[in-house]
Parts: C-alpha cells; sequence; structure tokens
C-alpha cells in the first residue's frame, strides 16, 4: 500500500540497516517501494529514518549523483516510492567476475562529488546497480566523511573480486 493505492509486491529486493526494499508494480509500472523498519542496529545510530531518507536524497541530487527518483512518500506509512533501476548490482558483477574497468571510473567520480561536501556513501556493492553501462547509487544513505568510511580504506575491499571470493 502507497497512500492508499494498492501495490503488487513482486520480489524482495534488499534488507538494510534502513529498511526493506520491494519491486512493485503500480498502476502498471515497476518500481521500488522502500518500507521503513526500526530494527535495532549495533554499528548504527539512526534519528527519525524517513526524514533522514528525505534528507540525504535531497542532498545527494544537488551533488548530481546518479540515483533513482523519488516520485512519492508515505509519511504515514513510512514509505518511499523509488525509480526501478534495473539491473546487476556491483556485488552481482564481482561475484560473476564481470567488473569492467568504467564503474572503477564512475565510482572514483561519484566519490570526488561526495568528498567534496564532505561525505560519504554506504559503497557496499550491493547499494550500486548498472543500467545500461552506467553505475546508479540506488540507497539514499550518506554521512558525514571519515577516512576510515571513504571507498579507498573501506568499500573497494567489498569491489575487489579476490575479497568477494572469500566471504
Amino acid at each position: 500500500m502507497m497512500n492508499g493505492k494498492i501495490c503488487q509486491v513482486l520480489a524482495l529486493l534488499g534488507h538494510g540497516k534502513g529498511g526493506y526494499s520491494y519491486l512493485v508494480t503500480l498502476e502498471g509500472r515497476k518500481y521500488v517501494l522502500k518500507q521503513i523498519h526500526h530494527e535495532p542496529c549495533d554499528y548504527y545510530q539512526f534519528g527519525d529514518k524517513l526524514q533522514s531518507e528525505l534528507r540525504d536524497y535531497e542532498t545527494l541530487r544537488a551533488l548530481g549523483l546518479p540515483l533513482p527518483e523519488l516520485y512519492e512518500v508515505d509519511h504515514a506509512g513510512e514509505r518511499l516510492l523509488k525509480e526501478y533501476i534495473q539491473g546487476p548490482t556491483i556485488a552481482d558483477l564481482v561475484e560473476q567476475g564481470e567488473l569492467e574497468p568504467s564503474y572503477f571510473g564512475q565510482i572514483e567520480e561519484m566519490c570526488r562529488l561526495v568528498y567534496s561536501a564532505g561525505l560519504n556513501i554506504d559503497y557496499y556493492p550491493t547499494n550500486f546497480v548498472v543500467q545500461d553501462g552506467k553505475l546508479y547509487y540506488i540507497d539514499y544513505e550518506c554521512n558525514p566523511y571519515a577516512d576510515q568510511w571513504n571507498f579507498e580504506n573501506w568499500g573497494a575491499q567489498y569491489w575487489h573480486p579476490e575479497a568477494w571470493q572469500k566471504k
């Protein structure tokens, strides 16, 4: 349900520290519906999760980061209706040994944008989808920059094929 409209759930796409993302159809179109959850997370402190998502979306959009468009917000149900970016995640491509060098150039550009604003994003490879050769950051999370959480010191280990195979 999204603001009183019935969505048909096609699949669970993922579950993160902030919510569950589902592939849904609504009025004949595919979307991602993110349902905010309030499950405890030992390593991350949240305030108002929905407001954080909305604030982070606006921040990253203003920087020009390739993101799925936010179409609708259900404040009462704590749901977001987002553009569905169809394609494999970086995690899928690493696992299949199909990580293209151009994706590293694209993540470096994303890093340039967020670092210049004093931010990090969540570089875990399930948060990135490739559609028609273009890399999208499909999460809206961003945090104040810290060296230990930048791409080079944290995220890259998960994008490197040998590191992924050890998981």
